[in-house]
């Protein structure tokens, strides 16, 4: 018997398989990557010696409206440990500067105090040199207008981050199930735009795009509106980190928004590239808490197993989402309309000023309820689950049962990803 720990909510939940049912277990190297200094001393290093680009303390000097944008909630960004590093570069530079600090919503629900605290800790929050903004994208009175994307939607960002005479920015790096690679760029679009600039970028047609995919940059589609959005609105400096199961940095770049952004990727490249071990089953997750905090989330952690999961089987994903469901159009989409295939064909017909809120999850979601019966284990409301045409189990042993049940036999190879949303799966031969 196999016994693989699987990260769920705050905890984790313990998946026993027989060795002989087992097919693979893919994972991220980032897991077993130890760095050689600890998570401080990885951050400040990198804001010591910048890709391309200044210092920050010497691109502050003289500046009096600093702008940096920041994750939400929903990403495990350890701002606890980035932000007293950049505020140390920021008081060498410029002692008396102040700091805003934009919270990057996205189309996300807004964040509350208590989970500012939970991120960057009450020192912070509290700290009389940094006040913090959260956007919110549906409020036009806080926007402004900078162009045309590529795409040939509207570019409309924060008019925080447009009237800053420095603006940069904290995030991750980890793969993204359609933007290739979460941070740098992102922290713009979607991080702080406005939701008819979301809503165009996100469109049908970029979906089902085969290069918006995980660990894909140079032909996105979607990527490129980003770095234009990026560079349009005068990002000039990033801090990046990548991180291990556990959250923990351990490695970090800074510097020039595109270069610096790039070098991490190219380096999460190394440690996050797996080959897909095709099986009938495959299990996965979406890394725990705060990722699976919602079912809208945790679509991202089920490309992960869609990459290798044979056509007809079954993906069981174990994830908390103690939010629910995480965006009511996403959820509304499946309760309305029992007919996976009209939900995609909808969805095709639909240009991009006309996409609706969340049609992306949604889109991708469909995509692979097309394709194979979705399990969840999960803290969300059993009808919840069902109402958006998925299977619901109580735990582990009993969605294997289902699983089983569905495909007539109890002896189907089973893949298991621990962290669906760590790893890149790459193509591999059947």
């Amino acid at each position: 018997m196999k016994t693989i720990l699987l990260p769920y909510g705050k905890t984790k939940l313990e998946l026993n398989l027989p060795e002989e049912r087992l097919a693979g277990i893919l994972e991220s190297h980032a897991h077993d990557f130890k760095p050689e200094k600890s998570e401080s001393e990885l951050v400040r290093d990198a804001l010591m010696n910048p890709i391309d680009s200044p210092r920050l303390k010497e691109l502050v000097v003289g500046k009096k409206n600093i702008v940096m944008i920041a994750s939400d909630h929903t990403r495990p960004v350890p701002s606890k440990v980035i932000l007293p590093e950049i505020m140390k570069e920021i008081e060498s530079g410029n002692p008396d500067a102040t700091l805003t600090i934009l919270i990057a919503t996205g189309f996300h629900r807004l964040t509350t105090r208590d989970e500012l605290i939970d991120k960057f800790g009450e020192d912070m929050v509290d700290h009389p040199k940094i006040r913090y903004v959260i956007h919110d994208s549906t409020n036009d009175e806080d926007m402004a207008y900078l162009g045309i994307l590529p795409s040939g939607g509207k570019l409309i960002i924060n008019k925080l981050a447009v009237e800053a005479d420095l603006l940069i920015s904290e995030g991750f790096i980890e793969p993204h199930f359609f933007a290739g690679f979460s941070g740098g760029r992102k922290s713009v679009l979607p991080g702080i735009s406005s939701r008819t600039t979301v809503l165009a970028n996100h469109c049908s047609k970029f979906i089902a795009d085969p290069h918006s995919r995980a660990g894909s940059l140079d032909e996105n589609p979607m990527h490129k509106d980003m770095l234009w959005a990026a560079e349009t609105a005068k990002l000039q400096f990033i801090c990046n980190v990548l991180l291990d199961a556990d959250k923990k940095v351990i490695a970090a770049y800074a510097g020039h928004l595109n270069n610096a952004h790039r070098k991490g990727c190219e380096f999460m490249n190394q440690l996050a590239g797996v080959k897909a071990i095709h099986s009938d089953i495959v299990i996965t997750t979406n890394g725990g808490y705060p990722l699976d905090q919602n079912i809208y989330q945790s679509v991202k952690g089920m490309t992960a197993a869609e990459a290798c999961c044979n056509e007809g089987g079954v993906i069981i994903i174990a994830t908390s989402c103690s939010d629910g469901h995480g965006g009511e159009s996403f959820y509304r989409t499946f309760l309305d309309e029992p007919d996976n295939q009209k939900i995609m064909d909808q969805f095709l017909a639909t240009d991009a000023e006309h996409t609706i809120p969340d049609q992306w999850e949604s889109q991708i979601l469909c995509r692979m309820l097309l394709k194979f019966k979705v399990i969840f284990v999960t803290d969300a409301p059993e009808q919840m689950i069902r109402d958006m045409h998925m299977d619901y189990a109580h735990n582990l042993d009993e969605a294997i049962a289902m699983a089983d049940e569905y495909l007539g036999k109890k002896d189907s190879k089973i893949t298991v990803i621990p962290d669906g949303i760590a790893v890149i799966v790459n193509p591999s031969d059947k």
